[in-house]
């Protein structure tokens, strides 16, 4: 019930507080001069369509493999550049996220609390555990070990070879939030994930031992809705320094060894960021695209062309940013400027998350199901 009310809540907080206010309908798109051809380098249609559920679906490459999962069961390793099926595993399961992996295991989770591990070259059951509550972030596959987040605030360690629990912290959850959750990310000997109560904790990967807290959204206001302070977008870490984001919050980089603040921007965002040596770009909870400096956060453009149409998180391509939005499309926007140079439609269902690029190929994976492979190169 938690979590329905938390959708509930995302869509109140996006919407209008009185009922006799007019919403802001979604920006409609306009003609553009594209700088860029889209190639279609292949699909699939993977069914298992999760329309307005909002899972942690997103296809994941290691080395020269692609792999999928739908929300019906099917787990399926492809050829990265061609395309072609290599396996395709059932799994039975309401599938929800991930998958995450390494070269030894395939790794997602159920709606129902389920963690399922295939082998990556043949799409055998290794194990499965049930968790407590539902996963809606990708699994960290590292090593000797699986790193779940569940929406109930536990972060669990899972045994690669066999599934069982190493340890699991537990974080409080707020009678409202919004749905998702924060994947946890690898640093060093380290685990370091976001929670709902606007905390990012770093614990030690072999013991569960929390080396460092830090708030980095502290709620404020009078209603359950205006102390909506989710740390729901992916955290990034780059050299000594770790990067995140949050709800009606900050958007902050912090010292990754003690989580000192180094800075932050009063900024609200759940669907994320990317970045670039330089940069970050970050979707608001608007839809607006920004782009910051990474050293001190100032901002260098912004892109309100595509208010409120829910995009996804940017994702860095060779061309420039891509992001997804609520009809299907995908936008690509130039990195030092903002301007859109490019468009093209996918089945027309909404993308929630967003696109995976890896070299130039950008694999993007429509909530009705269908997958891509696109390319992007400059016209002319």
């Amino acid at each position: 019930m938690r979590r329905v009310l938390g959708a509930l809540a995302l869509v109140l907080a996006l919407g209008a507080c009185d009922k006799d206010e007019e919403v802001d309908p979604p920006a409609e798109l306009t003609d553009i001069e594209a700088r860029l051809r889209i190639e279609r380098l292949f699909s699939e249609g993977l069914g298992g369509g999760a329309d307005q559920l909002r899972l942690a679906l997103r296809p994941e490459v290691v080395g020269d493999r692609l792999y999928v999962v739908s929300h019906d069961g099917d787990v399926e390793a492809l050829e990265a550049t061609t395309g072609k099926p290599l396996w395709r595993t059932e799994t039975d399961l309401p599938l929800s996220a991930g998958p995450g992996a390494d070269a030894q295991l395939v790794v997602a989770g159920s709606s129902d609390g389920d963690v399922i591990a295939l082998e990556a070259d043949t799409g055998a059951e290794r194990w499965r555990t049930k968790l407590t509550s539902e996963v809606l972030s990708k699994p960290l596959v590292t090593g000797d070990a699986v790193v779940v987040r569940t929406v109930d605030g536990r972060l669990t360690l899972l045994e690669a070879s066999d599934g069982s629990r190493r340890w699991e912290l537990l974080e409080e959850v707020p009678r409202l939030s919004l749905r998702g959750t924060s994947p946890p990310v690898r640093a060093g000997d380290a685990v370091v994930a976001g929670f709902d109560n606007g905390k990012v904790i770093a614990a030690d990967l072999r013991t569960g031992e929390i080396l460092w807290d830090t708030l980095v959204n502290a709620p404020s206001g009078r209603t359950e809705l205006e102390r909506l302070v989710d740390l729901d977008a992916g955290l990034r870490v780059a050299g000594a320094d770790l990067f995140v984001v949050g709800f009606q919050g900050r958007i902050a980089m912090l010292a990754l060894d003690t989580g000192q603040i180094w800075w932050a921007r009063d900024l609200s965002s759940y669907r994320g960021f990317s970045m670039d040596p330089e940069n970050l770009y970050v979707t608001d909870a608007d839809s607006r695209v920004i782009a910051m400096r990474r050293r001190d956060g100032s901002v260098l453009w912004e892109q309100p062309a595509l208010l409120r149409r829910g995009l996804t998180a940017p994702a860095v391509d060779p061309s420039g940013l891509v992001v997804g939005d609520f009809e299907g499309y995908l936008h690509w926007l130039d990195r030092d400027s903002g301007e859109i140079i490019a468009r093209t439609k996918t089945d027309g269902e909404r993308i929630t998350n967003a696109p995976t690029v890896v070299e130039d190929i950008v694999y993007v994976l429509t909530d009705g199901g269908s997958l891509l492979a696109l390319r992007s190169t400059p016209r002319g």
